[in-house]
């Protein structure tokens, strides 16, 4: 993997992280918990210098949109990361290679293998380096609040109730499931259906669904 730019000391960490829970209980879960931790701070600590006068919840638009599943997933093809992926025979059949939620889980999987095996400075450098395009190139203005935010807002500024999150089924295989949720709002009779690839997706477009009633023009 020398388009990551980075030696693994600990060859199986890089196996490891490399590994989807396709391939059965030795696989990357644990490593993408900690990776997911680890990102979200890298990427708050950079912001924090690199806008000083920033409020905190610009900043923490900014990094939602750096640490999102697209953006990671973008960043996983950019090392062209599919190819090196473990993956079960459904999975492989499927096209999980180029599943956008497993190349973003993926590239969470590696970042904290990589802490493990170097280090917080090492994934300082690292994790920097594959960010600094996008680092120099994000602004205030471009970190558009997501639906999520912009419904709460919304109702807030109209004194509402907040909305309610309900997950309604789970279908598919372990390895390719879809959530259903339902945005509930107290004052409004109908629910507000999304459904995707995982939970919080299926949020978002609950909520977006809620803010085209709401907000029809916009």
């Amino acid at each position: 993997m020398r388009r990551l730019g980075y030696r693994f000391t600990d060859k199986a960490l890089l196996d490891l992280a490399l590994s989807h829970r396709s391939v059965g209980s030795k696989n990357n879960e644990r490593l993408e918990f900690l990776g997911d931790s680890i990102v979200n701070y890298l990427m708050a600590e950079a912001l924090f210098k690199q806008f000083p006068s920033c409020r905190e919840g610009d900043l923490s638009r900014m990094r939602a949109q750096l640490v999102k599943g697209k953006t990671l997933a973008e960043i996983a093809m950019e090392f062209e990361l599919g190819d090196f992926l473990h993956l079960g025979p459904g999975e492989m059949k499927s096209g999980g290679h180029r599943r956008e939620s497993i190349l973003a889980d993926a590239v969470e999987a590696l970042i904290g293998a990589m802490f493990l095996d170097g280090g917080m400075d090492v994934c300082r450098e690292h994790v920097g380096r594959w960010y600094q395009s996008r680092l120099q190139s994000i602004t205030v203005q471009g970190a558009v609040k997501d639906a999520k935010t912009r419904l709460q807002e919304l109702l807030q500024s109209r004194k509402q109730s907040l909305p309610h999150y309900e997950l309604q089924t789970i279908s598919g295989s372990d390895h390719q499931q879809e959530f259903t949720i339902e945005c509930q709002i107290k004052h409004l009779k109908q629910g507000f259906t999304g459904v995707a690839g995982n939970r919080r997706e299926a949020e978002q477009l609950a909520a977006q669904a809620a803010l085209d009633i709401l907000q029809p023009t916009q």
